[in-house]
């Protein structure tokens, strides 16, 4: 997507130099800085620090760093060691198991001096295989904007939560696909960006995309949301997901739960972009089987922005001693998601529709 005009993604291998590249997300909007992960370790930091975030991104990330490791020691029994370090570092989002199972599933069989360059080979096919996922969830989604288009012919009101645009991925986005398709379009599009706080997300990075890319947008406070849909000030709200269950429970970015019932409660479609990567056909009962990872209660008691000087810093706002909680996702139930975008189609948020999602 747009940065300043010019085509950017968030992850790529450097042949030349044999690196992995990505965005350091912490410094967005202020600052855009391409940095280099050269061993696990520092692929893992990358993940659990945030450098890179969102389920889809993260389980890219993670299928480079299975590269890196086996650049390492390429014994499959590191390989295994290494896998599981990866899925320890944020355990909520399904994507990074799948990446790295994916990964050692197709290379038990290979030569050891073989497995990097295979390694290699198929994260560079899931990077790929993202963007193209990532692009039919918007031509999927384009089509439900454009029919509350036809029946509303003016401006379409959007809220989203979090960030689920191509900074969560690798390029286009979820939640935010549809709405650059529609752009494209000339589809009049005005986004309702949640700051989604503990860390800003919202505002940090989904305003600075759609700034980017001259999509009208306005900031709220996260509580904003159901007063906007009382008042009639939302058409639709699409959110992303860091893991769905066979039954169509949601999980994803905290917040999101409150967002779902006050749609729910004000008859507005409530939609769930979700690549089939991020879909867990393991397990029914989102409350029950999904981990919630808990954060950092830093990211809760203090905000970095920009201050007088123009100096990026971190600042505490609240009592000294506060005990903090900071727990980073929510469950959606089934019930109150409308429908769920995928890159193969849209589906109902239940077992019978999703199944028709399983890989035969």
């Amino acid at each position: 997507m747009l940065v300043e005009g010019k085509n950017l993604t968030t992850i790529w291998h450097d042949i030349s130099n044999d690196f992995v590249k990505i965005i350091d997300q912490r410094l967005l909007p202020h600052e855009l800085k391409i940095i280099n992960l050269n061993t696990l370790s520092e692929a893992i930091f990358a993940i659990k620090e945030m450098q890179v975030r969102g389920a889809p991104l993260i389980g890219v990330t993670g299928a480079y760093a299975m590269y890196l490791a086996s650049k390492e020691n390429s014994d499959i029994e590191n390989l295994i060691q290494s896998g599981k370090q990866l899925k320890d570092s944020r355990p909520t989002a399904i994507n990074l198991s799948w990446s790295v199972d994916k990964i050692l599933d197709q290379i038990k069989d290979i030569e050891k001096n073989k497995r990097s360059e295979c390694i290699l080979h198929i994260a560079n096919n899931i990077r790929e295989d993202d963007i193209s996922s990532c692009s039919n969830i918007g031509d999927n989604g384009l089509k439900l904007l454009e029919e509350i288009y036809n029946t509303k012919n003016s401006t379409i009101n959007i809220l989203t939560h979090c960030n689920a645009g191509w900074l969560a991925t690798v390029d286009w986005g979820t939640a935010l696909s549809p709405i650059f398709k529609a752009n494209n379009k000339n589809i009049p599009i005005h986004v309702w960006v949640d700051e989604t706080r503990p860390r800003n997300q919202g505002f940090n990075l989904t305003a600075w995309e759609l700034i980017n890319e001259n999509i009208p947008n306005s900031l709220i406070v996260d509580n904003v949301g159901g007063h906007l849909m009382q008042k009639g000030m939302v058409d639709v709200c699409i959110t992303g997901t860091d893991r769905t269950t066979l039954n169509g429970d949601v999980c994803n970015k905290i917040g999101t739960y409150l967002k779902a019932l006050a749609a729910f409660d004000n008859k507005i479609p409530f939609y769930v972009a979700a690549p089939i990567s991020s879909i867990d056909f393991s397990i029914k009962d989102g409350l029950k089987n999904i981990p919630i990872e808990e954060r950092d209660e830093k990211e809760v008691s203090s905000i970095y922005g920009i201050n007088s000087k123009g100096i990026t810093e971190s600042i505490n706002i609240t009592p000294k001693n506060a005990n903090c909680k900071n727990y980073a996702f929510d469950v959606t139930p089934a019930k109150f998601i409308t429908k769920i975008i995928t890159e193969r189609k849209v589906v109902d948020a239940n077992q019978s529709s999703i199944s028709e999602l399983v890989v035969k």
